[in-house]
């Protein structure tokens, strides 16, 4: 099988967890061992998420003063390299010497005129307690909005339009690489109008990309049998945090899609694997990173499958 895995950014830097290279070394690391036993098996195309990581690099870089910060697509396509290669040594080592990895610097392309420029919605960054962020939203100008207990910056997230580097993905999948790519959601563009020839010269967007949506496009371009969205979790919970939560074990996209879920966390998660399943007929599955083998046989998680009876509850028969 032809297999998407989307790494989640807290399956990479758990939350709480201080933003060192040694966390998210160890992170990765456990990551690539759930990972590796279907890279063995399958075709595999490993996406991942950026937002603590680029949210760093904002922070490192505002904290020098001496040039104007780096934009947020420079940014993305920073953790693309950085993320990608621990990625692929981390799995490298798990994987036979002669089994080949590459990861690929990605852009996708977006509308310069998609309503979330108007409304940043999209957390990057660390965790920050209110007066750190009243501080920071005065001095640079910056939006945040709750996560949790705490508050994140967020910034805008633009749909994925168009993937350009599908061809030379499919290319690698074809000579039997692992593919390493569209970190972050992808390096975000978008064709400009201000010079000549009109509308054919691509600029950087000052956005992130969710990653999830990108990874479903992704999986629907190069014909995926599964969608696979890893994170820290075991599932999709109705009613989460409450007494009355329940693990979804399958739903079809219509009746998952119909639910509420929270737009900075499973929300963008539920809409990538529906839509997926919409456009392929095929199946996804959200979980947790520890059952990655699991998820990807459609035997754990939340699986997302046209032939589900409604929503289906864990341990209700």
């Amino acid at each position: 099988m032809r297999v998407v895995a989307a790494l989640g950014g807290n399956a990479l830097l758990r939350r709480g967890q201080d933003l060192t290279a040694e966390n998210q070394r160890e992170n990765a690391r456990a990551a690539c061992r759930a990972l590796a036993p279907v890279a063995l098996e399958h075709e595999l195309v490993i996406s991942h998420g950026n937002g603590p990581q680029v949210g760093l690099l904002a922070l490192q870089g505002a904290a020098y003063t001496a040039v104007d910060t780096y934009p947020l697509d420079v940014l993305g396509a920073q953790t693309e390299g950085m993320i990608g290669y621990v990625i692929q040594q981390e799995l490298g080592n798990e994987l036979p010497f002669d089994r080949h990895l590459a990861t690929l610097l990605t852009m996708v392309e977006v509308d310069a005129d998609d309503p979330a420029f108007g409304d940043p919605t999209k957390p990057i960054g660390p965790l920050y307690d209110e007066d750190e962020a009243a501080r920071l939203g005065a001095e640079k100008g910056w939006s945040f909005k709750p996560d949790g207990d705490h508050l994140r910056r967020v910034v805008p997230s633009p749909l994925p339009k168009r993937i350009f580097e599908i061809e030379p993905i499919k290319a690698l999948l074809e000579q039997g690489c692992v593919v390493i790519c569209a970190g972050g959601g992808g390096i975000p563009t978008t064709y400009t109008s201000d010079v000549a020839p009109a509308g054919h010269r691509l600029a950087g967007v000052e956005a992130v990309i969710d990653k999830d949506l990108a990874s479903a496009l992704l999986a629907i371009d190069i014909d995926a049998d599964v969608l696979a969205i890893v994170t820290d979790v075991d599932a999709v919970y109705s009613d989460w945090g409450t007494p009355d939560q329940r693990a979804i074990r399958r739903a079809t996209p219509a009746t998952l899609g119909a639910s509420e879920f929270a737009a900075g966390s499973m929300g963008p998660k539920v809409r990538a694997a529906c839509a997926f399943v919409e456009r392929t007929g095929k199946i996804a599955a959200i979980g947790s990173i520890n059952e990655t083998e699991a998820l990807v046989r459609g035997e754990a998680g939340t699986i997302v499958a046209l032939d589900a009876e409604g929503i289906e509850f864990a341990g209700v028969t």
